[in-house]
């Protein structure tokens, strides 16, 4: 079974992350997946990322990169940067819209991919969560730049402090989700739109797009994952995230010292 559903359906690229046993945790590989799918050479006019059995993406699969190593250093440095720094930059830089179709947890670096396309469609069921800090670290997807754009700067501090998970209704009302529809309905709805976009001018969607974006960006997005990386692997290093690590695993609420 592929970890990555790709479905070309006129103008319109669907990527699906596939891997329901970890609720579509996200591995190296596969963020290397979706990287390709967006800057592949496809002639999409826009991209859909959504995720399957009623989960987007429960962020990092953890098991998955304590196997790989997450020894901060050079080597995960790089790693960070190619694949999964990849995924924010290639959704941010396409020229095209993107949706992200959000049914179920977005939690992690989840919700970073998330935030990392133009629009966020959700079913009534989708949750997102900035949850970094219960383990001891600090995002790493580019959020730090995103989310305060998106929903305030009081707003998205106190989603990062707390690593609260917040509901669809939540999500809408501060401005995080766009729309939402009934599970049943998310599928169709998210088609619905795709077309209508898919259907309008290629060049002047580019030329809006990256307007847009260049008009917030007091600093760079470039800058900030580099900001978010240099925290990370020193966090990564640290105690409290071992023991974040640890109740993790073993189900409990973490014990952190500062150190």
């Amino acid at each position: 079974m592929t970890d990555l559903l790709v479905v070309d359906r006129g103008a319109v690229r669907t990527i699906t992350l596939n891997r329901t046993e970890s609720l579509n945790g996200l591995t190296h590989e596969l963020a290397l997946q979706i990287v390709g799918a967006i800057t592949g050479g496809t002639s999409a006019n826009v991209f859909v990322l959504t995720g399957t059995a009623g989960a987007f993406c429960s962020g990092l699969d953890l098991k998955d990169a304590m196997k790989r190593g997450l020894t901060p250093g050079p080597e995960l440095r790089a790693q960070l940067s190619e694949s999964f720094h990849g995924v924010i930059r290639a959704l941010r830089t396409c020229g095209v819209p993107t949706i992200a179709a959000v049914d179920g947890p977005a939690a992690g670096f989840g919700c970073d991919l998330a935030l990392a396309c133009d629009l966020r469609i959700c079913s009534e069921r989708a949750t997102f969560g900035e949850v970094f800090i219960k383990r001891g670290l600090m995002p790493d997807g580019g959020s730090t730049f995103l989310l305060p754009r998106i929903v305030g700067l009081g707003r998205a501090l106190e989603l990062f402090f707390t690593g609260d998970v917040i509901d669809a209704q939540e999500a809408l009302r501060i401005g995080l989700a766009n729309r939402i529809y009934p599970a049943a309905e998310l599928e169709e709805r998210v088609a619905e739109l795709a077309d209508r976009f898919a259907a309008g001018p290629p060049l002047a969607f580019e030329l809006l797009k990256n307007t847009v974006y260049d008009n917030l960006d007091e600093t760079s997005l470039a800058r900030a994952l580099d900001r978010e990386a240099d925290g990370q692997m020193q966090l990564l290093a640290s105690k409290d995230f071992a023991e974040g690590v640890m109740a993790f695993l073993q189900k409990r609420a973490p014990k952190f010292q500062g150190h």
